[in-house]
């Protein structure tokens, strides 16, 4: 499997177009025309578009060498769309196994299956730098859609897609070109969303849920679950390519703020189908814990060598080796979790769960009404851990507020779009509580691992590792003297007159 971001405008050409001459050059780029090309490609999805619908595309494609390709949405950058593109080997005969893992808690249990074919005519330019690199391909794509042997439609597209980071500022002078010459920014995007029609382009299975004042409450554990399991899904592809440490830690985000909406919206869910859901979550974030804890203290460490002695470097490389080896083998772990049946049956259950969640209670009455009183416990919960704190605390205490913390944010932010902006300012100031005593705790973490390391490797390492270990009380040191100020911000009784 090979793997790249793709950063490309989509145009699209009214009829009578016509393609404008480029300069020779523009802005130090040389242009090189494209030779035509005749690409045919194939789509597959779920009966249902469920990966349209999410933004994902398959296909097989012949013409130009790509065969089988995943492109997965990775945001937005102005006009351009982003998205990371993945190749895999494979004939046309049968979707790669590969493939099918990668899209598994997308598809679950359901099969892909051909839904479009379209012949393209290619051609265009590439702006090449001064050592012959393409920084900017242009394109010009005159679509043919079949079904079966019948054509059913017909579009030109033109795309702008930039290489590279260089690239990045020259495509948008490029597109600009284009649009001043009667091109138009394309509002469908995708392909096959022009070869579908309207239902590729529809809702997400999982549609994001809007809150406003006047929301009831139950709106706002949708909107939760919703936003839960949208992150979850989005980041699942990337933890089983296991590239981006970015994607272990927004998939643990995402089973930990489930767990908490969850606990949060107790009293308007019907626990009965709630608290196995909990459960099952935890089993997740576990598997992503040691992975994602690793990568932390890989950073971490990382850091703290560049402060040592050059004479250390080599001691020091082979404790993050020690390190990055257990990372790895963790990152095993949970590509074989992600590929159970266990954790397929709860992706079908969480994606039934946030579509109809099983609301009870005082679901219909406001959200205003309704939600402060379900933050307040959080908070009494973490007032009463500071309170109950030793003098001095000790680590353990300390990240017990930290856990409080946390779910105190957590809870904040779940309701802070329909209770207003008093919610917001109090879930950030308990952030910074949160955010100071995490790091505390890595501190500690990593004075943990440091130590158990050491008795297993050779003196120059002890040394080492001794030498980071007083980097590490030292920074706790400093952060034991100012959690204290951040707490003082986040109890003020200003910031907390919302909750009741």
């Amino acid at each position: 499997m090979k793997s790249h971001t793709e950063r490309e405008v989509k145009l699209a050409a009214p009829d009578g177009f016509r393609f404008p001459r480029l300069d020779s050059s523009v802005n130090g780029l040389t242009i090189v025309p494209l030779s035509r090309r005749t690409l045919t490609a194939t789509y597959y999805d779920t009966p249902d578009l469920r990966l349209a619908r999410w933004g994902l595309t398959v296909r097989f494609r012949t013409g130009d060498n790509t065969g089988w390709t995943v492109k997965l949405p990775e945001g937005e950058g102005g006009p351009a769309l982003v998205r990371r593109e993945l190749s895999f080997d494979g004939g046309p005969a049968s979707l790669p196994p590969e493939l099918l893992d990668l899209l598994r808690a997308y598809l679950r249990r359901d099969q892909l299956g051909e839904v479009a074919k379209l012949r393209t005519v290619r051609s265009g330019v590439q702006l090449q730098g001064a050592e012959g690199l393409t920084e900017v391909e242009v394109v010009d794509d005159r679509v043919v859609v079949y079904d079966g042997r019948t054509i059913t439609g017909r579009f030109r597209q033109l795309e702008v897609e930039a290489t590279d980071e260089r690239g990045a500022d020259m495509m948008s002078v490029v597109a600009e070109r284009l649009v001043a010459a009667g091109a138009q920014l394309d509002e469908v995007g995708p392909k096959l969303v022009h070869a579908l029609g309207p239902r590729a382009a529809g809702s997400p299975e999982v549609p994001p849920v809007g809150l406003h004042p006047g929301s009831q409450a139950g709106d706002a554990v949708r909107a939760a679950l919703a936003a839960g399991v949208t992150r979850l899904l989005r980041h699942d592809p990337g933890v089983r390519v296991g590239d981006d440490p970015e994607d272990v830690h927004q998939a643990r985000v995402a089973t930990r703020r489930l767990r908490s909406d969850l606990r949060t919206f107790r009293s308007l869910v019907d626990q009965e189908q709630g608290a196995p859901l909990r459960d099952e979550l935890k089993w997740v974030a576990d598997l992503l814990g040691a992975a994602r804890d690793a990568d932390v203290l890989l950073e971490r460490l990382r850091r703290d060598a560049d402060k040592l002695p050059q004479r250390d470097a080599g001691a020091v490389a082979g404790l993050l080796r020690r390190l990055a080896a257990e990372r790895d083998r963790a990152r095993v772990r949970i590509r074989e979790g992600f590929k159970s049946d266990r954790y397929v049956d709860l992706m079908e259950r969480l994606v039934a769960f946030a579509q109809v969640p099983p609301l009870v209670g005082d679901w219909a009455l406001p959200a205003s009404d309704v939600l402060p009183g379900l933050v307040a416990p959080t908070w009494k919960h973490l007032q009463r851990a500071v309170e109950q704190l030793d003098d001095p605390p000790r680590p353990e205490e300390l990240h017990e507020v930290r856990i409080r913390a946390k779910r105190c944010r957590y809870a904040s932010e779940a309701v802070a779009p329909a209770v207003g902006k008093d919610a917001s300012r109090f879930a950030s100031a308990v952030a910074s509580v949160q955010s100071v005593l995490g790091d505390h705790h890595d501190a500690y973490v990593a004075d943990a691992w440091l130590r158990e390391a050491s008795t297993v490797v050779d003196a120059a390492q002890v040394l080492a590792a001794g030498e980071l270990i007083s980097l590490q009380m030292l920074e706790a040191a400093r952060l034991e003297g100012e959690w204290r100020k951040t707490w003082a911000k986040a109890s003020k009784k200003s910031l907390r007159r919302w909750l009741g």
